[in-house]
């Protein structure tokens, strides 16, 4: 083929030829339809150094796609024989420029793809690397998320995204980070590319249940305005965490990118998948060791931990509370600074069997506390290390000091009990020969008086054997009573009715103690009761404020009615009650009296009385204030 002459509307031929001939590349000018109006020596010799013709080589070409005005291409062209070639095709308005590429410049090109792709390749796995340190150092799942949010915007920069995070189990969202505008209603469910699945090889049936999590053919776009996208989900041991949507707007849509892109956002999903299930693990093992420290801490139960250096580990509230030492006061002390010394000796022999591994039920111990000691009663084990070597002891157990309280009050209660059966007995034998004894010496006492003998010794001696006879009966008057309790009928009584008449009962205490009784009294219904009974408390009552004052003293009587209720005060103006004696003033045989005023069974009988009826005695006392008893006894409807 010979180049013509002249080519219509451009340059003469003699300017064509001299610019090929000072071109060394091989170079055609071609029409929009590739057919070649002129061309150099050097592309006919390219042509023939790959085996064709430049007739083959044009013919090649037809049906080629030209380039947009002012663009270019590289394409490669098949040549009949059966070898390639490299032209680059350059439009500038109605003609095309062809140029062979030779080796050396296709080698350049490719070299300079590859250096770009490892560059990329380089920067990729930078903030990979970057990533995983980021999410290594995140405390929380947010701050996880966050640093995930980084590395992708790094890695994809244009692109909208959205990271979410389930929970494995429930399949229930709990983190979404988005960057752009999500469509409404796109945040759940998850859905899942079937083959995304099969690849990540996750079974369906480790997938949460409940419709939280779909897999599909494809996968839904979330972003308004976006074209196109990739995504990959977040697959560790076997279980899903989440996924990770990756969309383009229409400018960055290319086929290129979608695979380029996927590939990284797969790379990037698995180290994220690692990360987010560390995370979660972390998250439940705080959990429950949180759960677990506030279980022992808040536990019912005294509960102490000491390791193999006799260093007190746990010591929790309950244990807090009965010795008055703070968990900061004793925790990393020596568990022996707790006990006493004189229980070093058990205390050693306990945690040397209890550190060879051995089990001790129901070791009582004494502790110190801030007020003195408690007894509490442990059982005690092990505590093991994950290798399952004894690394300490740990006691839980139980205060018993109030139990022991309650067994000395059991054992008081039984000896009161045969006190009370004693009791009977004895003043059933003493009664008859001291009826005897009082009734001779009264009759002893009325002769002499009959006589005229009134103020002889004789007549004194005989008034001192009566009252000494009669103090001891009415003593074992009082044990029967508290040892059987008159079985008397209740029946309707005035209650005022039977305050006077206990106040006569005591009119010889009153004068001789020289003091007044005042009454008030405020409007009562009838009571059910037994009159003797009851007459018995008052006088009781009344006898204990005569002899509680000085002379000139007052003994107050006020009743009133509160609901449902009919209240008694007795008040004197006496000397009052210590606390700390206010406290026993009702047990059996405690008396404040000096000897031969009183056997302290009187309070007894009476609190015993008032409760037979349904009610309530207390007491109310201030040194130097005087006393007030309070009945109270319910109104029948």
């Amino acid at each position: 083929m010979t180049s013509d002459s002249r080519v219509p509307g451009g340059p003469s031929a003699e300017a064509f030829r001299a610019f090929f001939e000072a071109v060394e590349l091989p170079a055609a000018l071609c029409d929009l339809g590739l057919r070649p109006r002129a061309l150099n020596a050097a592309f006919s010799r390219f042509c023939f150094e790959h085996g064709a013709t430049v007739e083959q080589m044009m013919e090649s070409l037809v049906g080629a796609r030209v380039p947009e005005e002012g663009a270019s291409c590289v394409m490669e062209v098949a040549l009949p024989p059966g070898g390639v070639v490299v032209v680059e095709l350059v439009r500038r308005g109605e003609w095309v420029s062809l140029v062979g590429r030779r080796e050396s410049e296709l080698m350049r090109g490719q070299l300079v793809v590859v250096e770009q792709a490892l560059l990329e390749q380089a920067r990729t796995e930078g903030v990979l690397l970057d990533l995983g340190r980021s999410v290594a150092e995140a405390g929380s799942e947010e701050e996880l998320v966050a640093a995930v949010a980084r590395g992708v915007k790094e890695l994809f920069p244009g692109r909208t995204f959205c990271i979410r995070i389930i929970d494995a189990r429930t399949g229930g969202l709990t983190s979404l980070y988005a960057e752009g505008r999500l469509k409404e209603g796109s945040r759940e469910p998850l859905v899942l590319k079937r083959s995304a699945v099969e690849k990540m090889h996750l079974a369906l049936e480790s997938i949460p249940a409940g419709g939280r999590v779909v897999v599909g053919a494809r996968v839904p776009l979330l972003f308004e305005g976006s074209t196109g996208g990739v995504s990959a989900p977040l697959v560790a041991s076997g279980q899903l965490y989440g996924a990770i949507n990756l969309e383009y707007p229409a400018t960055l849509k290319e086929e290129g990118d979608l695979l380029q892109d996927e590939r990284v956002l797969v790379q990037l999903a698995n180290q994220v998948a690692v990360a987010v299930k560390n995370a979660k693990l972390i998250d439940e093992l705080t959990f429950v060791r949180k759960y677990l420290e506030e279980l022992l801490e808040k536990a019912n139960a005294l509960i102490l931990v000491a390791n193999r250096d006799k260093k007190v580990v746990v010591f929790n509230q309950a244990i807090s509370r009965l010795t008055g030492f703070s968990k900061e006061e004793v925790l990393g002390k020596d568990v022996f600074t707790l006990v006493p010394e004189d229980e070093h000796l058990r205390l050693v022999s306990l945690m040397g069997a209890v550190l060879r591994g051995e089990a001790v039920p129901n070791f009582e111990l004494r502790l110190r506390t801030r007020t003195g000691e408690a007894r509490a009663s442990f059982a005690t084990s092990s505590t093991l290390t994950s290798q399952g070597e004894v690394e300490g002891v740990m006691a839980i157990g139980q205060d018993v000091t109030v139990v022991a309280q309650l067994e000395q009050r059991v054992i008081q209660a039984e000896k009161l009990a045969s006190m009370g059966q004693l009791a009977a007995s004895v003043a059933h034998e003493i009664n008859n020969p001291m009826t005897a004894v009082v009734a001779y010496a009264e009759s002893l006492l009325q002769r002499a008086m009959m006589v005229g003998s009134s103020g002889s010794s004789d007549t004194d001696k005989l008034k001192k054997i009566l009252e000494s006879g009669q103090r001891i009966l009415r003593f074992t008057k009082d044990l029967t009573s508290y040892a059987r309790p008159a079985k008397d009928k209740p029946e309707r009584v005035q209650l005022h009715t039977v305050l006077d008449r206990a106040v006569g009962y005591c009119e010889h205490v009153v004068t001789q103690s020289k003091v007044k009784v005042e009454r008030d009294y405020g409007e009562l219904p009838l009571l059910s009761a037994v009159p003797a009974n009851l007459e018995q408390v008052f006088v009781n009552l009344i006898t204990n404020a005569c002899h509680a004052m000085e002379p000139g003293g007052k003994v107050s009587l006020r009743t009133r009615q509160e609901g449902r209720e009919a209240v008694v005060c007795v008040k004197d103006t006496g000397s009052g009650i210590s606390q700390e004696n206010l406290s026993r003033i009702f047990e059996p045989f405690y008396t404040t009296k000096t000897e031969g005023k009183g056997t302290g069974l009187g309070l007894s009988i009476v609190q015993r009385i008032v409760e037979k009826h349904g009610g309530k005695l207390s007491v109310e006392s201030e040194l130097g204030q005087g006393t007030t008893f309070t009945v109270r006894l319910p109104i029948p409807d």
